[in-house]
């Protein structure tokens, strides 16, 4: 396959996967700041939701001041935030029309009546009419993309590369999650939170739960009350958890197989020496050693593995 090609589909899904973990953030953050809250905490909330996507700097370069409202906007439409929503679908759309050829119709219908959906619901408004409902929106689309894309694709190079770029893109995104979230909610760790604070800290969880679709996993799973520690568990080490950590990474090293060639043997050893410390990882030592500390590193490392899968891969050599 055509390194160019390749790096079209690559990109085409890490953009649709990208979308769909801006929703889930944004959703997660708009119903818990729906919750009694200090304006201290809200503000904090919103904050954090910036630098995880590493918006901040581009944030305040057009507003003063942090608001929910400006900061869903500018996460949702604004077309000069090449991470917003709708920039996300966009580039999607684009890179799937460069290989049009290479995609089933279904896929390229799906991607294209997406794009066109989306900047239709801005222009009436409904973003504005009901955020929830628009973020449900977006995820659905992409879990339809995924759902037409695996139904319908030969399996072959061009569905690796495109699930490559799911799971990295989705092992970025649950890292960011769960390292801002965590710093939000730090007294469950102290056994400092009095009785109002263990109730906000429920629904606390829930939501982050609920943003990864993992509140009813959670219960089947422990069958019992939401623990830091478990949820942390369960979106980092848990291989049965599709958007955990452990899981993103087995599906990025079974697909970095099924595409090897000659120049990619140390990428796909720091692909599986990163897959094998979640595999034999305990909860009990990350924690110790500093959640924090942990998924810097982790972001770090997987950023490193895009960048090694863009020189073996995606970038045409040099003649």
């Amino acid at each position: 396959m055509l390194s160019r090609t390749a790096d079209h589909l690559f990109w085409m899904n890490r953009y649709t996967e990208r979308a769909e973990n801006t929703a889930r953030l944004l959703d997660v953050n708009y119903q818990t700041s729906l919750l009694p809250q200090s304006e201290a905490v809200a503000l904090a909330g919103w904050q954090g939701l910036l630098s995880i996507s590493e918006l901040l700097h581009s944030y305040k370069e057009k507003h003063d001041d942090i608001h929910a409202k400006e900061v869903m906007e500018f996460m949702v439409k604004d077309e000069n935030n090449p991470s917003s929503i709708l920039s996300c679908l966009g580039a999607a759309r684009e890179n799937a029309r460069a290989v049009r050829g290479t995609l089933t119709t279904e896929v390229w219908e799906t991607l294209n009546q997406t794009w066109l959906e989306v900047k239709r619901m801005l222009k009436e408004g409904q973003f504005e009419e009901d955020p929830a409902r628009f973020f449900e929106w977006v995820k659905f689309r992409s879990h339809l993309s995924r759902g037409v894309t695996v139904g319908t694709m030969l399996m072959d190079e061009a569905l690796y590369f495109m699930r490559l770029g799911t799971f990295l893109e989705r092992a970025d995104n649950t890292a960011r999650l769960v390292d801002v979230k965590f710093h939000a909610v730090e007294s469950d760790f102290y056994g400092t939170a009095n009785e109002k604070d263990q109730e906000y800290d429920f629904y606390h969880w829930s939501a982050i739960l609920r943003s990864v679709s993992g509140f009813e996993v959670y219960r089947k799973v422990y069958r019992d009350v939401i623990k830091p520690e478990r949820v942390a568990e369960l979106l980092i080490l848990r291989p049965d958890m599709p958007r955990s950590l452990h899981a993103s990474l087995n599906e990025v090293v079974s697909n970095l197989a099924l595409v090897a060639n000659d120049q990619s043997v140390e990428t796909r050893r720091r692909a599986g020496k990163l897959r094998a410390e979640l595999q034999y990882g305990r909860i009990d030592e990350i924690l110790a050693t500093g959640l924090h500390a942990y998924l810097t590193q982790f972001l770090v490392r997987v950023n490193d593995l895009g960048a090694h899968i863009s020189k073996d891969f995606l970038v045409p050599a040099a003649i």
